[in-house]
C-alpha cells in the first residue's frame, strides 16, 4: 500500500468514525428515495454545530488537498451545499489555499443586486460541494447555472459516495434501476471529476474491522445491500 493510499484510507476511516459519533451515520432500516430499504442512512443535516461543521470542512479540505485536484472557485448549491463551500473555503484558505466562493438562490431576487447568484463571480473552474450525490440532478442544475455564468463546471466534493445504482424516471412515472451510479454518470457523461471523502467500500472496511461487536451484524446487512444495488 502506497503512503498516499494509506492516509486516505485512515482519512475516511476516521470520517466513517466521526460521522457515527455524530449520529449522522446510522443503522437500521431507512427507506431510499429510489424506494429502496437500506441498511445505513447518511444525514449530514445532523452535521449541526459549529464545532461538527468545522471538522466536516476539515475532512472535505484535507481529502481535496491529497486529490491534486485544480479549481478555481467554489459553488455551493441551495441550501446544504451553502454551508458547507462556505466552511470548506474557510478551512481551505487556512490550509494556505484561499478561492473564491459562490452560492445559489432557490428563487431569483427582484431587487437590490438581483439574480440568484451570491458571492464571487463565477468564473474558471468551480468546484461544486455538496453532501451526498443521490440521482445527478442536483449537479446538473448546478452545471447549468455555472455555464451560464460563462464559467466551467469542473469538480464535484462530496461526503460519501454510496456507490450503488442509480434509478431513471420512466415515461409512466416509474423508476427503474440503471447500472452506473450517480458518481460514475458524473463522471462518464457529465464529465466532471468527483471527489469523496468516504465511500461504502471504507464504510464496509470499517464494520469489518470490529467484528467482534454489534458492527458485524451491521457488516453482514450492508455487504448484502451492496450485493444486491452496489456497483463496481
Amino acid at each position: 500500500m502506497t503512503t498516499k493510499l494509506a492516509a486516505r484510507d485512515a482519512l475516511a476511516q476516521a470520517f466513517v468514525q466521526f460521522s457515527l459519533d455524530c449520529g449522522v451515520l446510522k443503522f437500521g432500516e431507512f427507506k431510499t428515495k429510489a424506494g429502496r430499504m437500506s441498511p445505513y442512512f447518511f444525514n449530514a443535516g445532523l452535521f449541526d454545530d459549529g464545532a461538527k461543521l468545522g471538522q466536516l470542512a476539515g475532512f472535505y479540505a484535507q481529502r481535496l488537498v491529497q486529490s491534486g485536484m485544480e479549481f478555481d472557485m467554489i459553488f455551493g448549491p441551495a441550501y446544504k451545499g451553502i454551508p458547507l463551500g462556505a466552511a470548506v473555503a474557510i478551512e481551505l484558505a487556512r490550509l494556505g489555499k484561499t478561492v473564491p466562493f459562490a452560492y445559489n438562490r432557490k428563487e431569483a431576487k427582484d431587487h437590490g443586486e438581483g439574480g440568484s447568484l451570491v458571492g464571487a463571480p463565477l468564473q474558471g473552474r468551480v468546484l461544486i460541494v455538496d453532501d451526498v450525490m443521490s440521482a445527478g440532478t442536483a449537479v446538473r442544475e448546478s452545471i447549468a447555472l455555472i455555464q451560464a455564468a460563462g464559467a466551467t463546471p469542473h469538480a464535484v466534493a462530496i461526503a460519501l459516495d454510496r456507490q450503488e445504482m442509480a434509478t431513471e424516471k420512466q415515461d409512466d412515472g416509474s423508476t427503474c434501476d440503471v447500472p452506473h451510479s450517480a458518481v460514475q454518470y458524473v463522471r462518464g457523461t457529465l464529465g466532471l471529476q468527483v471527489c469523496a471523502i468516504a465511500d461504502l467500500t471504507d464504510l464496509l472496511d470499517y464494520l469489518g474491522a470490529r467484528p467482534d461487536s454489534d458492527m458485524g451484524e451491521h457488516l453482514v446487512r450492508v455487504q448484502a445491500y451492496r450485493d444486491r444495488y452496489g456497483v463496481s
